[in-house]
């Protein structure tokens, strides 16, 4: 037996519980971790919910979680890992807990945190699909709303070094922040399309939307052509000829790799707000969800 968080119902943060749990199994393919930790991803808010009830269906007990950050412990038949070792990686059945399991475990350099490595799993594999989605080119001018946000941060930074021109829309405190990526930072609000027009005079070809702020609307209309555009945030989506981008696909799923090796450099940050006790998972969701973080949150068992 070990700890892990649970839910047995949708519910606001409180429904998250601290439980006793069988400790899981790898099976083949898989390895067993004990997890140094975990990141907290707007998917987890929305799965415990209730909001994706239709689309991630659940069963009761829940350990919630999708990215994790430890070292092997056991390991199934056919993986290609050694127990002691290292890793990250996407987790299968829940990562909040002091034990994971992971089916395509990455290595951890030893220069990179537990913290970044656990918070770079998710947003690194969206920001570098939704990129390949786009198709955008060296030269050409990319629009990313929510550049300040986890994805959106991490988006304008491969943009950034793969010769693409950037305009993000912030918050006014994270101006300078996104600026120092190398990307023009404007901010969000009533007047954004003018704002972004006077910052990109040659025009704007593609847009990311991680924020969900409905915006896409007005990204169709500056870039032209609503297959240009691609949101990971509003649902709306449809309603504007406009790609919903979800899931790992292509090339997205082997990404992981790519994105260690800048990380563990320095070449490619990843803003980690503030870590917790496992035991205070409902507080780093609550703080969520009132948008007090400016970054990833991370769980410690």
């Amino acid at each position: 037996m070990s700890k892990a968080i649970t839910f047995s119902e949708y519910g606001p943060p409180e429904v998250l519980r601290l439980s006793e749990v069988t400790t899981p199994e790898p099976g083949p393919g898989q390895v067993r971790i004990r997890v140094r930790a975990a990141s907290v991803n707007p998917l987890d808010l929305k799965i415990r919910s209730g909001l994706m009830a239709g689309t991630v269906p659940v069963r009761f007990p829940v350990i919630p979680g999708l990215d994790a950050a430890g070292v092997v412990d056991a390991v199934g038949e056919g993986a290609d890992v050694t127990v002691g070792a290292e890793v990250l990686g996407s987790a299968v059945g829940g990562s909040y807990g002091e034990y994971a399991l992971l089916d395509r475990p990455v290595a951890k350099p030893e220069a990179l945190s537990w913290e970044v490595a656990a918070s770079l799993v998710t947003v690194g594999r969206t920001a570098f699909r939704v990129l390949e989605q786009l198709g955008v080119q060296a030269g050409r001018t990319l629009l990313v709303h929510g550049a300040a946000g986890s994805v959106g941060f991490i988006a304008a930074q491969l943009a950034v070094a793969r010769g693409i021109t950037v305009v993000g829309t912030v918050s006014e405190h994270d101006i300078e922040r996104v600026t120092a990526l190398g990307a023009t930072a404007v901010r969000y609000g009533d007047g954004w399309a003018e704002r972004v027009t006077a910052a990109a005079p040659r025009g704007v070809d593609f847009v990311f939307d991680a924020s969900g702020a409905g915006v896409l609307a007005d990204s169709v209309t500056l870039a032209g052509d609503s297959a240009r555009v691609i949101t990971i945030a509003d649902m709306s989506a449809a309603r504007h000829g406009v790609r919903f981008s979800a899931g790992d696909s292509g090339q997205a799923g082997e990404s992981l790799p790519e994105l260690v090796g800048p990380a563990a450099a320095g070449r490619l940050t990843v803003p980690v707000w503030r870590t917790y006790p496992l035991a205070e998972a409902a507080q780093a969701h609550t703080d969520l969800e009132a948008r007090r973080n400016h970054g990833k949150a991370v769980l410690t068992p």
